[in-house]
């Protein structure tokens, strides 16, 4: 099936309200179905791209719920039933890209179904202590009943898809344990033409990186444990730049010291600026993937990473930045969390990286290589 054989499809997205990873590759299948509308839970107008933003936007009844800007989280109970409420009777293929809900979005019988999965609803499966540490307390009695009813239905709406696709063979495994699904892989694609090192007056790009005096970090969701890279920062005396922001940042600005500097949300140019003067790029938290990890390499800037998740499709230790085991909680006999991490930015800082091997490595997940890939799959399905 081709986009040309197809001429009636809707793209299903969780909601639209900034242009996160997941909805860079929305952008990117939007491409391929130009007149195609988007049909989510519901859409902040001006949030996303005007790419984006020119495509037909249809939200559910979450659109008129109050103060929903504010606390769109708060409606978590309701998710499930609006995502089905969408009417998709008139198409032929649904193409969702899901992060929480889309995937259950209800095609017609004999329509098909191809999902985009950034992950499983990390917050209802196993990262549910990270986004929710409270675990006592009627308030955490009734979130525990909601999330149990979310991963229920989770389950039960994985047979509304034909085909899984997955960011990253770490998701491709979250889907076989928690729906039983295969899936094919094909990684999120980045802008490396944008993302490159600095090659002022013409010149090309240096073979070893040089690098600035601070680390970065990119995004402040709760599962990245950027306490722990506060933490390993102040350690070794270096200052930690956090882009980004969200309901993390008070939380973080009260375990910060001096050598914490919070950048904020920043456009493409400055985080390009960013990573281009960084000593490292910091992920300390599991990542489905991780777009920003391949921008920092794009840039040449190595990545020190905990060496689980998304990241062991990017990164090989020693060659692209530092890859680190967690010292669990039952096994640190006196040795804190923070220590691994601390050894790890000290051992990347003394390391000398190829600035070849990094770029190399980061053009491997262009937009030109989705593409074809996506076209790929569509002519297959």
């Amino acid at each position: 099936m081709s986009a040309t054989d197809t001429p009636r499809v809707a793209l299903v997205h969780d909601w639209l309200t900034g242009m996160r990873g997941g909805e860079k590759v929305l952008e990117r299948i939007a491409r391929v179905f130009r007149s195609a509308p988007i049909y989510t839970l519901f859409h902040f107008p001006g949030s996303v791209s005007a790419e984006l933003e020119s495509h037909p936007i249809h939200s559910t009844y979450l659109q008129r719920a109050p103060l929903l800007e504010q606390h769109y989280r708060r409606y978590l109970p309701f998710f499930s039933s609006a995502i089905e409420s969408l009417d998709l009777s008139e198409y032929d293929l649904i193409f969702s890209s899901s992060h929480c809900v889309a995937k259950g979005a209800v095609p017609r019988d004999d329509a098909r179904h191809i999902c985009y999965c950034h992950t499983p609803v990390r917050y209802a499966w196993d990262q549910e202590k990270a986004y929710f540490p409270k675990q006592s307390g009627p308030v955490a009695w009734v979130r525990g009943r909601v999330l149990s009813r979310l991963r229920k239905w989770d389950v039960e709406t994985a047979d509304r898809v034909d085909q899984f696709v997955a960011n990253s063979t770490f998701v491709a495994g979250r889907i076989k344990r928690y729906y039983g699904r295969d899936a094919l892989v094909i990684h999120p694609p980045v802008d490396t033409e944008f993302f490159r090192p600095d090659e002022a007056g013409g010149n090309p790009p240096k073979k070893t990186a040089e690098r600035g005096q601070y680390a970065l970090v990119v995004s402040m969701a709760p599962y990245k444990r950027i306490d722990l890279a506060i933490e390993a920062c102040h350690r070794l005396g270096l200052e930690l730049r956090l882009v980004g922001g969200g309901p993390e940042r008070n939380r973080l600005a009260r375990l910060s010291g001096d050598q914490v500097r919070f950048v904020g949300h920043v456009d493409a140019e400055e985080l390009r600026r960013l990573y281009r003067g960084a000593t490292c790029f910091l992920q300390p938290g599991v990542e489905d993937f991780g777009i920003s990890t391949v921008e920092a390499l794009a840039c040449g800037c190595p990545v020190v990473a905990l060496g689980r998740g998304g990241v062991l499709d990017i990164v090989t230790d020693g060659v692209h930045g530092v890859l680190y085991q967690a010292r669990e909680a039952a096994d640190r006999k006196g040795m804190d969390e923070a220590e691994p991490l601390v050894a790890a930015i000290d051992k990347c800082r003394g390391l000398r990286f190829n600035l070849l091997n990094l770029r190399e490595r980061a053009e491997t997940f262009s937009v030109e290589r989705f593409d074809r890939q996506l076209r790929e799959l569509l002519a297959t399905t």
